[in-house]
């Protein structure tokens, strides 16, 4: 199974692709927790990717892109993927078409979580004092959803066009989300 997992930052994307990759046995890939190891190990990249993260900045297409297609071609992905945070406009729609098509590897369906963005501005902040997260401020928080809304929701239409789009509510009982989800998905 080949899924992307799509929704605004703090819905529970990273949590549900967790579940489902336990549940369907392949690899929950995030780009979010690529970038991470990059920042904290204070790798090239790592450092590169550092000055757009502190401007609540998304990451360059072009940077996103090589790990996405690296990651996606090595051998723990065979049997399928979960993709976490990609892509996250339309320029990266179309070079996960071409990814994917070299790849020899469709996608099976697109996962979208939704929640009310006082729902997502409370979880992100919750998240920033446990984890002490330097990226989650309000104001940040507020300039990543406002990039969300208005380059990434939008895919979801191009994935609705195609016939790969299954919704859900993520503000939810974790279990229960993952449950509809699987139920919808199948087996």
């Amino acid at each position: 199974m080949r899924l992307l997992i799509m929704g605004p930052q703090g819905v529970g994307k990273g949590t549900q692709a967790a579940l489902l990759s336990k549940h369907y046995g392949i690899p929950a890939i995030s780009t979010g927790d690529i970038f991470r190891y990059n920042l904290k190990n204070q790798t090239p990249l790592g450092k590169e990717a550092q000055a757009y993260i502190d401007k609540g900045e998304l990451v360059p297409d072009e940077l996103t892109n090589k790990i996405v297609k690296d990651r996606l071609a090595m051998d723990d992905t065979a049997n399928g993927w979960i993709l976490d945070g990609y892509p996250r406009n339309a320029s990266q729609v179309e070079a996960l078409d071409v990814m994917l098509k070299e790849l020899g590897t469709p996608l099976d369906a697109v996962v979208a979580l939704t929640a009310e963005h006082d729902v997502l501005m409370e979880r992100m902040m919750k998240r920033a004092q446990l984890e002490g997260r330097s990226d989650d401020n309000p104001e940040t928080i507020a300039k990543r959803l406002d990039v969300y809304a208005k380059e990434t929701a939008p895919l979801l239409d191009t994935y609705r066009t195609r016939g790969l789009l299954h919704e859900f509510d993520g503000s939810g009982d974790i279990d229960q989300i993952q449950a509809t989800i699987v139920s919808e998905l199948g087996e």
